[in-house]
């Protein structure tokens, strides 16, 4: 036997020919590159963040003012002349009382205004809310024996008085080119003096419906709708979500056909949000009949925009359970669905449950297939069932930010962090769902 010898042409250096300075070099190269990589990594996460702060920074340095409200603290005298002519104390005569006229008196009494002096009482109306009448005919239809009397009322002031006391308008201004006149701003400084003008917590941000007012609309209308949406969407989604998963993982065979299923399943995860907005709009409402800015058919959208999403969280937490789970379950005589309900799917169900959470955050944001089903309906009563007109928060949040009154550039920052606490509350009960339930197998 012959040995062969082949010439490669290269021939290794020994350790004791290398250049110990060219080795230095090529060692300190070699860590100046991995510095740099990790300063590139840090400089990333480091820009994200300061990113991500900048931009919760501006929307609460904005957003804050709207959980505050001006109020005016009045005295009201419930004239009965006014209030009910007849004194039969029918409601529809209390309804369609000038309560107007009664807050407009008691400003000017409050500031010593003539009632026929017509520009001060002009001047002295725009200090009010054009919503005080609401107020004042809630508390009279609750409680009538209020009629004759006179009462301390605290009603909603002016948006452009509101503005002032928020520091939202320069005095320094000019008048011909100020929202609010000299005057005012004369009787605003003397109401706030008198402790009569003074700011409070504004309820009405959380209970009030639609408004062309800045200092009357709210968000109590679209978080109804927006709860009448999310339960749609956590009834039709999720049961269907997790049978189509434990049926592809337990029971389907793997054929070409499951896998055509599964592409376009992962497929319609990456499908834009309007596009389920079209197909809501040419079925449920075209197709179907259901009324148009319905919660119902908002939640029926969302579900099919929230089904992938479910599916593959739900898959991935069957997977996730070991098979000897279900080998010993079979090996004591349990039948297969006895297998999947009594074992696999409780050990599942934490990462079922944080996907779920998760794509029902997702659906709460989300505005493009809303605006697509007509949801943007000026809507100031409370939606009592689902067929209800009614409107969500993302899309109160879009409506607000094209308002041109400056109260509203505000409340669009206040109903963003509303939503955003919201959105960060449930991905926080993802996470304690996840780390409460997970087991390490």
């Amino acid at each position: 036997m012959t040995d062969v010898t082949v010439d490669t042409g290269y021939t290794s250096p020994s350790i004791s020919a290398l250049d110990p300075e060219a080795v230095r070099r090529r060692v300190a190269q070699r860590r100046a590159a991995e510095w740099r990589f990790q300063a590139y990594g840090v400089a990333a996460i480091t820009f994200g963040l300061l990113c991500v702060a900048l931009l919760f920074t501006v929307i609460v340095a904005k957003g804050w003012p709207a959980f505050l409200q001006s109020t005016l603290k009045l005295e009201v005298a419930f004239d009965p002349a006014v209030i009910d002519p007849a004194g039969k104390r029918v409601t529809d005569d209390i309804m369609a009382a000038d309560y107007q006229a009664l807050a407009a008196a008691a400003i000017y009494k409050q500031l010593g205004i003539a009632p026929d002096d017509a520009v001060a009482t002009a001047l002295a109306d725009g200090l009010l809310s054009t919503g005080a009448d609401v107020d004042l005919r809630k508390l009279v239809l609750a409680d009538p024996s209020i009629i004759g009397k006179t009462q301390s009322v605290y009603l909603l002031a002016n948006g452009n008085v509101d503005a002032v006391l928020k520091g939202a308008i320069d005095r320094a201004v000019p008048e011909a080119s100020r929202q609010i006149k000299d005057q005012q701003l004369a009787w605003v400084d003397q109401l706030v003096t008198g402790g009569r003008l003074s700011k409070a917590f504004n309820w009405g941000l959380f209970t009030r419906g639609a408004s062309s007012q800045p200092e009357t609309a709210g968000l109590g209308v679209a978080v109804i709708g927006s709860f009448f949406m999310m339960i749609t969407v956590l009834l039709v989604a999720v049961p269907l979500g997790v049978a189509a998963a434990i049926y592809l993982e337990e029971f389907a065979a793997k054929n070409r056909w499951t896998d055509f299923v599964e592409v376009n399943i992962s497929n319609l995860a990456a499908v834009p949000s309007i596009v389920f907005g079209l197909l809501g709009l040419a079925i449920l409402i075209n197709f179907v009949g259901l009324p148009r800015s319905a919660s119902l058919v908002g939640g029926l959208v969302l579900a099919l925009m929230t089904l992938p999403t479910v599916i593959i969280a739900a898959r991935a937490a069957i997977t996730a359970v070991p098979p000897s789970i279900r080998q010993a379950a079979l090996g004591i005589g349990a039948s297969k669905m006895q297998s999947i309900f009594h074992h696999v799917l409780p050990l599942a169900m934490p990462g079922i449950l944080t996907g779920t959470i998760i794509g029902l955050a997702k659906a709460l944001g989300e505005t493009a297939p809303l605006l697509m089903i007509g949801m943007v309906a000026f809507v100031v009563d409370y939606p009592r069932t689902p067929l209800d007109p009614a409107t969500a928060l993302p899309v109160q949040i879009y409506m607000w930010s094209t308002a041109q009154e400056r109260g509203f550039v505000e409340r669009t920052s206040g109903a963003t962090m509303v939503l955003l606490v919201f959105l960060l509350a449930m991905n926080l009960i993802a996470v304690i769902l996840r780390r409460r339930f997970e087991r390490k197998w």
